[in-house]
């Protein structure tokens, strides 16, 4: 059993919803029906053997470092026992595969595209040799696709409605934002690992800003476009709210952007309350 509560571990658990949700949410809204089988399929997709996959992949490439860092080990990031990892490897493979095959044969050309860009991205971003995650502002980049690819690969299957771009680079650079607050933390043990990142390049404070710069962006784009989106739009204030402790922070007292973060995770429990009434009102 321990290989397989590891493989549960790895997967965390409470981040599934950050990649089902937008696909299922994306869906329902753009086609304005739902097609059950692929709605359904989808969503479990989206919400565990993608997540195997992604963080799977991570935690096994980056054992060393994560060793290190003393925030992983809880819902933050799993160290593997390196006896798990070869069958996290293979886990993820098998979990991955029949779901993909169908989602690829159910949907259209452009959503196949869309979801093999998605999964290379996910891929690269923390495999040898490629290791987009220690490639500075790419590493924002591929981590915010992470989470924007299953809302595009919704939007591919109903024909990438005009209306939902916006919405998709609001996302993309909320998602950009968070991955470089995030990346503050851990200045210090990249540094110590050798891991590059956007924060060990422009250092903790220039990042701190970059993420409210960012933030703001998102909540501008989506006000501008999406009036009536406008209670999301202002949750984008929650968030510089939170970030906004750490504008004079240095590469030195960067660990203490943990607890911003720890905000984080449970802002997005509230900005998802209220994304869900928002969607509710709209479809009604």
């Amino acid at each position: 059993m321990k290989p397989l509560r590891a493989l549960l571990k790895t997967s965390r658990p409470v981040s599934w919803v950050n990649t089902a949700y937008p696909f299922a949410a994306g869906y329902v809204v753009a086609t304005g029906h739902a097609n059950w089988p692929l709605l359904v399929v989808g969503t479990c997709y989206f919400l565990v053997p993608y997540n195997v996959l992604m963080y799977g992949i991570n935690d096994v490439f980056d054992y060393e470092s994560d060793r290190r860092n003393p925030r992983k080990g809880g819902v933050q990031g799993a160290v593997l026992d390196q006896r798990v990892h070869q069958f996290v490897i293979w886990a993820s493979i098998v979990l991955n595969a029949p779901f993909v095959a169908w989602l690829l044969l159910r949907g259209n050309l452009a959503s196949a595209v869309v979801l093999l860009i998605v999964l290379a991205d996910v891929i690269a971003y923390s495999a040898p040799v490629l290791r987009f995650k220690e490639r500075p502002f790419l590493d924002s980049a591929s981590s915010s696709l992470h989470f924007v690819g299953p809302l595009l690969f919704a939007l591919a299957l109903a024909g990438f409605p005009g209306a939902a771009r916006p919405v998709v680079l609001a996302f993309f650079l909320w998602g950009m934002a968070s991955h470089a607050f995030g990346a503050v933390q851990d200045i210090a043990a990249d540094r110590a690992a050798g891991i590059g990142s956007v924060a060990t390049v422009i250092g903790a404070r220039r990042t701190v800003r970059l993420a409210a710069g960012l933030y703001a962006a998102a909540s501008a784009i989506l006000l501008a476009h999406t009036p009536s989106a406008w209670p999301v739009a202002l949750c984008g204030l929650l968030y510089i709210a939170s970030v906004a402790p750490y504008w004079h922070i240095t590469d030195h007292t960067a660990e203490q952007a943990q607890a911003g973060w720890k905000r984080f995770m449970w802002l997005n429990w509230v900005t998802g309350f209220v994304l869900t009434v928002t969607l509710l009102v709209h479809v009604h």
